[in-house]
């Protein structure tokens, strides 16, 4: 597409394998419908990386026929933990696991090699800021959000007033490792479930595929068997399990009930904390049938005891366009910066 004459800014989506790039116009407008996807080279390291995302800039501006001069700012989100600046944790994580990555100033280093502004959000609270905004609209700058976002960890966003809360450390809205109340929530001899950072009995111990692989799944296929699922290796059957879900698997509507369950128990403390207008679950649990997409979030929210004032406002849905979110959510990120800040800044970094 071409004729664009207005000033954009590009979202770029780092991933373990993939990186994923939009175009947002500064007067709101997507000029990318669905994935834009190149190989993201993290595991070749830190410069091969950066060079990636640079090619993904390149290319998204060359699909939407916008040229370089017109982008003010782009927008980066990667996994984490990292820093609200963009440091990757100096312990790495699963995605950045070589040493060079520990302590890496990903952000820094891409702002130098694009000569532009880089602001930086972690993958959850990117998808949290890009679900406020769809479901708010233009009430956005005026309402506050909490996200779950369940993948292979529980990741997750806390959004006030239409921006995201990172926290002194960057560390705000990592929901997964909040513990949460286990007296009801496991059946009779279930272990206490524990997490790959050690705690034992935070939400993502429960509410992940890492929770699900390493303890939700042994105690339940213990009890039953001769399900198919106990034929097939701990990493496989926990993939499988959604799709046993959707059609309906007792037992793997067990699982996902707890799931939702500790999600719930979840955003009863996040309720107690932030008294948010809107909860939203994304990730790939709820990337599924419309009937077990449907009957999660209706789990998830019987369990979230809300006070009754609190009831009366409050919307729970689900994370839009979930493959699209991260780089959407950077891009409003980066917007926001730009229309926050009257003259340029070195660095916009949030």
């Amino acid at each position: 597409m071409g004729g664009v004459d207005v000033p954009v800014v590009v979202g770029l989506d780092n991933g373990g394998t993939s990186d994923n790039a939009t175009v947002l116009t500064v007067d709101g407008r997507f000029l990318v419908d669905g994935l834009l996807e190149i190989p993201s080279e993290v595991e070749a390291g830190p410069e091969a990386a950066i060079e990636a995302l640079a090619r993904a800039l390149d290319g998204v501006l060359a699909h939407t026929g916008v040229p370089r001069e017109l982008v003010r700012a782009v927008g980066l989100d990667t996994p984490g933990p990292a820093s609200a600046t963009g440091v990757i944790s100096s312990r790495g994580s699963t995605n950045f696991a070589q040493p060079a990555w520990h302590g890496y100033d990903v952000r820094g280093a891409l702002e130098r090699r694009l000569g532009l502004p880089v602001v930086y959000h972690n993958d959850g609270n990117a998808a949290a800021l890009y679900a406020h905004h769809v479901h708010f609209g233009p009430y956005a700058m005026a309402r506050s959000s909490v996200s779950a976002i369940v993948g292979t960890g529980l990741g997750g966003g806390v959004v006030e007033n239409g921006r995201v809360v990172t926290g002194a450390a960057g560390m705000a809205g990592e929901f997964g490792h909040v513990h949460i109340p286990l007296t009801g929530l496991l059946a009779p001899g279930q272990p206490e479930p524990t997490c790959a950072c050690g705690f034992v009995g935070d939400a993502e111990s429960i509410a992940s595929l890492t929770g699900i692989r390493r303890s939700l799944l042994p105690y339940w296929l213990a009890r039953h068997p001769g399900h198919p699922l106990a034929a097939e290796p701990a990493a496989r059957a926990a993939k499988l399990l959604r799709g046993y879900a959707e059609r309906g698997d007792e037992l793997a509507r067990e699982v996902f009930a707890q799931q939702a369950a500790a999600l719930g128990r979840l955003f009863t403390i996040a309720a107690n904390f932030t008294d948010p207008h809107a909860y939203f679950v994304g990730g790939g649990v709820v990337e599924a049938a419309p009937e077990f997409r449907d009957w999660f979030l209706a789990t998830v929210r019987e369990h979230t005891v809300l006070r009754a004032e609190q009831a009366a406002v409050a919307t729970f849905a689900l994370v839009p366009d979930r493959d699209m979110a991260g780089a959407r959510g950077v891009a409003i990120a980066a917007l926001e910066t730009l229309r926050a800040a009257p003259t340029p800044h070195p660095t916009l970094a949030t």
